[in-house]
């Protein structure tokens, strides 16, 4: 069987001159405009911005729940069938006898700082520990909350979020990529890795959509990052300096105040922005060296300071029991529950009280005697089996809830940060196999997250289940957990020594996370062109930073505690139409993979 030459004639029309020269009008303005008018219009009517996202958001999550966690599912299970395959999995992504641009220890720093460096030093300990106190055996009522019997579900759910499924979303979108700009010398562009399904509709308005779509998602995912980053840098510069103005200290827990965010907001884009200028051979690379080095430090202190054997049994038995379970949580997807069918499910005392025990035995976060000492009036009065019995009906509708506010956002945020994540892996990934690309962008920095998250976040739980850190950490805010657990493990200059370094290294994360997007953003609206122009670079970082600092306000502007909700929000709505994306870059890559065998065994 003999088949024809692929499609690699990709053409992204460019500017022959003026402000755009050497880059795409179409998809620069059709992207700019959408990040323009997300910025407006938070910034005119931030709380309209902030409802209207959070309804829209709401009804995503109500539709699109199972489709968002089976697609992951698929994307791990059809990333290792590529690498185990032997025809797939040897073939190089480069030119015959070509070279790696980078040595492993870069390849890999610069990998791991971009793909989760802020998410791990943000959630470190505050994802065991929230996980630790709600997950979905916890929900259920199999276990308690904040219980040595949680421990093993709370680091199910931890290597869940941060395991082999984040970083096969970014390799589905990196080796499509890296595949098709360096076996096929085609553009290193989102549009390229569609080439095998859609052809020469690619090199048109189709395109442009695409790459728009990749834009958009890179903004908003990198968004969420740095919003997250930020808050903890203002966490931790409050820790060292004291400075009062930096923090809101009215409410329960010290949290960032809208002025410290944007002041911190500030700071790291104007040094991600001079980064950005100096390109990904020099500002990137030696930022994420200086990254992976400071990592290491910290992650000595835990182990010399901190609770290292009881992370090192808990790593090995969470591992495997992750392994075990890792079908049902690739697969095990939840739809909302509608009223009718928790009204089927309760005993009859109950029926009558329908409307008013509902939202109670429907809530994620709570447990059962949450929710009897939530109830008022007649169905307060109710007796306790029939109480458990009406708890029991709404398992199904706190799954859901659970799922969609908890792995759901993960992974649509670990999609929206691919198009970044993805293309910077390809960047830095010619020479390289299909099969290396496979296991070392998945396999490997997901061990290492697990190593983070154990000794970070064991330390953490270990101090709260031997009562020496006395609900100090627990109690503390999410950004905020990591310097309080570092408060109950040393002391004196050591503790400032060791603090100031966090900041720096959240710092330097925040930067190498910005710089990177920033770089990619222009890579796409430059046709797939490696060096691109400063001044679009600076225009780029000035729009993101537009974006994250408007969206905080409007998630302030609300009232509510959290103001990333808005980011949030926007970011799994404009996650959605890459999803969409990546889901035909699965099929195209697997045509691609298919035909390429059989033309090299006819020659």
């Amino acid at each position: 069987m003999t088949l024809k030459a692929p499609f690699t004639d990709v053409m992204v029309k460019k500017a022959s001159g003026g402000f755009y020269q050497g880059n795409s009008v179409e998809i620069a303005l059709l992207s700019k405009g959408i990040m323009v008018a997300l910025v407006l219009w938070a910034l005119i009517w931030p709380a309209n911005a902030n409802s209207v996202l959070g309804g829209i958001n709401s009804s995503l999550l109500a539709g699109f729940n199972q489709f968002y966690i089976i697609i992951v599912g698929l994307f791990a299970i059809f990333l290792f069938i590529v690498a185990a395959l032997p025809q797939t999995g040897k073939r190089i992504m480069g030119r015959p006898g070509e070279g790696t641009e980078f040595s492993n220890f870069s390849w890999f720093s610069m990998m791991f700082g971009a793909g989760l460096g802020v998410g791990l030093m943000v959630f470190a300990t505050a994802e065991p520990l929230g996980l630790w106190g709600s997950n979905p055996l916890i929900v259920s009522g199999e276990v308690a909350a904040n219980s040595e019997e949680a421990l093993r579900s709370a680091y199910r759910y931890t290597f869940a979020h941060y395991g082999f499924h984040a970083w096969a979303i970014y390799v589905v979108t990196g080796l499509s990529l890296a595949y098709y700009a360096y076996t096929r010398d085609m553009p290193l562009t989102i549009r390229s890795a569609l080439t095998p399904l859609f052809g020469r509709l690619m090199n048109g308005f189709l395109g442009h959509v695409v790459d728009v779509l990749g834009v958009v998602a890179t903004i908003l995912g990198v968004s969420v990052t740095i919003g997250f980053g930020v808050s903890q840098f203002i966490d931790g510069v409050y820790a060292i300096t004291g400075m009062d103005w930096l923090m809101n200290l009215t409410g329960d827990t010290p949290a960032p105040s809208t002025v410290g965010l944007l002041a911190g907001l500030l700071v790291i884009m104007c040094l991600s922005i001079i980064s950005a200028v100096s390109g990904v051979g020099r500002g990137v690379k030696y930022l994420s060296n200086l990254n992976l080095v400071l990592s290491l430090i910290l992650l000595l202190t835990f182990i010399i300071f901190g609770s290292f054997m009881f992370a090192l049994t808990t790593y090995g038995s969470a591992l495997v029991d992750y392994i075990f379970n890792f079908f049902s949580l690739s697969f095990g997807a939840f739809g909302p529950q509608s009223a009718a069918d928790f009204a089927a499910g309760l005993p009859a005392e109950a029926a009558p009280y329908a409307d008013a025990l509902r939202a109670g035995a429907t809530g994620p976060w709570g447990n059962f005697d949450g929710f009897v000492s939530g109830l008022e009036g007649e169905a307060a009065a109710l007796p306790e089996s029939v109480l458990q019995a009406t708890y029991a009906a709404g398992d199904a509708g706190r799954q859901f809830a659970w799922q969609s506010a908890w792995t759901t956002f993960y992974w649509a945020w670990w999609i929206a940060f691919s198009p970044f994540v993805g293309l910077f892996l390809a960047r830095i990934s010619r020479g390289r196999s299909v099969r290396e690309f496979i296991l070392g962008c998945v396999i490997a920095p997901a061990l290492v997250c697990f190593a983070w998250m154990t000794i970070l976040g064991g330390t953490a739980i270990d101090l709260e289940l031997t009562g020496g850190a006395e609900g100090a950490i627990i109690g503390a805010s999410n950004t905020a957990k990591l310097f309080v657990t570092l408060g109950q493990m040393i002391s004196g200059n050591f503790l400032n020594a060791i603090t100031i370094m966090c900041v720096v290294l959240i710092m330097t994360f925040l930067v190498t996370s910005a710089d990177s997007g920033i770089l990619v953003m222009n890579t796409i609206m430059s046709g797939g062109e490696q060096l691109t122009s400063i001044k679009h670079r600076i225009v780029w970082g000035v729009i993101l930073t537009l974006v994250i600092g408007t969206l905080l306000v409007a998630g302030k502007s609300a009232g509510g505690a959290d103001p990333m909700e808005a980011l949030k929000s926007a970011m799994i709505i404009g996650a959605l139409p890459f999803t969409i994306v990546m889901g035909l870059m699965c099929i195209a890559l697997a045509k691609a993979l298919y035909r390429d065998g059989i033309r090299d065994r006819n020659g």
